[in-house]
């Protein structure tokens, strides 16, 4: 109760001095209102990479992006071409496609574990393989076959017909019972002559290494095997 009057008198002190101050600002009354307009060439003015908002500069952008900014403003301070910013947005997209492309075949490559170009193109033989499950091997004419396998280059598929040519001898022999479901070692088993033997386990390496494992070898290379098979030919003729 005793500081009532005290805020009575600040009440009525705020009241006074707002109108007070209401009465200090007067209004204009004689002064016209002017219409104002936007110029007519203001797109003209405003024109410019700094006035495009659509493009990212500086540091928000990527080093490709900034390359591409920094490739317009040469071809247009150098030879006046004017290159829309979109013209080298759609370059970038582009970019990183065959970006993308590029990664997903060296993926490929190195989860298919294959050489480059076979990614892309498929050898096909050109002398269909026989299948030895149907026939005896000595019913067989591997000399026509080997023959035409050097003729179109196959070597390959040449050492493998030499490689069975050595198996048909033995089995003509009556050295192994031949059987297309046996291993090579079920025959270095059956053989009993040590020399026949240790010249069966040369080319039988041999053999696997180049028909297994899918290895391509030229002239050069199939002239060398062809000799080791010569030899243990040779041998089975004594």
């Amino acid at each position: 109760m005793r500081l009532l009057p005290c805020y009575i008198f600040v009440f009525f002190f705020s009241v006074g001095f707002c109108q007070a101050d209401n009465d200090t600002i007067p209004k204009d009354t004689t002064s016209p209102l002017v219409e104002r307009k936007l110029p007519d060439n203001l797109n003209e003015k405003y024109q410019g990479e700094e006035f495009d908002y659509d493009v990212k500069t500086g540091e928000a952008q990527n080093l490709l992006a900034r390359f591409f900014n920094w490739l317009g403003r040469v071809l247009n301070n150098t030879f006046g071409i004017d290159v829309p910013p979109g013209a080298f947005k759609v370059i970038e997209i582009i970019v990183y496609i065959l970006m993308g492309a590029l990664v997903i075949f060296l993926l490929v490559r190195v989860l298919v574990n294959e050489r480059f170009n076979s990614i892309f193109t498929k050898k096909a033989k050109s002398i269909i393989d026989i299948d030895l499950s149907e026939q005896h091997i000595e019913n067989i004419d591997l000399d026509e076959l080997l023959n035409e396998a050097l003729q179109q280059k196959e070597y390959r598929l040449a050492i493998r017909y030499q490689f069975l040519k050595i198996l048909k001898r033995l089995s003509e022999k009556n050295i192994i019972d031949w059987h297309f479901e046996k291993t090579n070692s079920d025959y270095q088993q059956e053989i009993e002559r040590p020399d026949v033997k240790a010249r069966f386990r040369e080319v039988a390496y041999i053999y696997d290494y180049i028909w297994y494992g899918e290895q391509d070898i030229d002239g050069r290379k199939y002239r060398a095997a062809d000799s080791l098979f010569a030899v243990l030919t040779n041998t089975l003729r004594d």
